[in-house]
């Protein structure tokens, strides 16, 4: 039997719902659909699918670190073993650093073989190229996801 996964920001168990948000509160969705303007088979919207359930937690608690620290961005990923590391933007005069370069690092110095997710949430989800800590989860894992979401858990892009 394997321990609960913890947020390494929080130290608490992922699934208790951090920050006033309930276990299960994920509603994180991405958007989907093919054709103009993600139109479905003839010519029917095609509404957003949700996303995998380990998917939705990294959201979530990237949602919760964001709210917890007061901070623009929050940022969770998740390691090959499942382990998940959920962290917020620092800006000091002395360091600055985005919330995916701070939940990459501590997955790195917690001794994470590679990282199979990421998760991203801040009022501006723009592209990934504009978060410094995306090619830090490219060096570890190309493939990865790098899921954008907005403060409500809308994700708006998959980088």
């Amino acid at each position: 039997m394997s321990e609960p996964t913890r947020s390494a920001a929080a130290g608490m168990p992922a699934g208790s719902g951090p920050a006033g948000m309930p276990a299960g509160s994920a509603s994180a969705s991405v958007p989907t659909g093919s054709g103009p303007a993600g139109s479905g088979s003839a010519g029917v919207p095609a509404g957003p699918a949700p996303l995998e359930p380990e998917d939705a937690k990294i959201v979530t608690l990237a949602r919760a670190a964001r709210a917890r620290a007061g901070t623009a961005t929050g940022a969770a990923v998740r390691d090959i073993d499942g382990r998940t590391y959920a962290a917020a933007s620092v800006a000091l005069s002395s360091l600055s650093l985005s919330a995916l370069q701070v939940a990459v690092a501590m997955a790195v110095s917690s001794g994470a073989p590679g990282l199979e997710a990421a998760a991203v949430v801040g009022p501006e989800p723009g592209a990934p190229e504009n978060d410094p800590g995306v090619a830090a989860v490219r060096e570890l894992a190309p493939a990865a996801p790098v899921f954008l979401a907005a403060p409500d858990g809308t994700v708006h892009g998959v980088g």
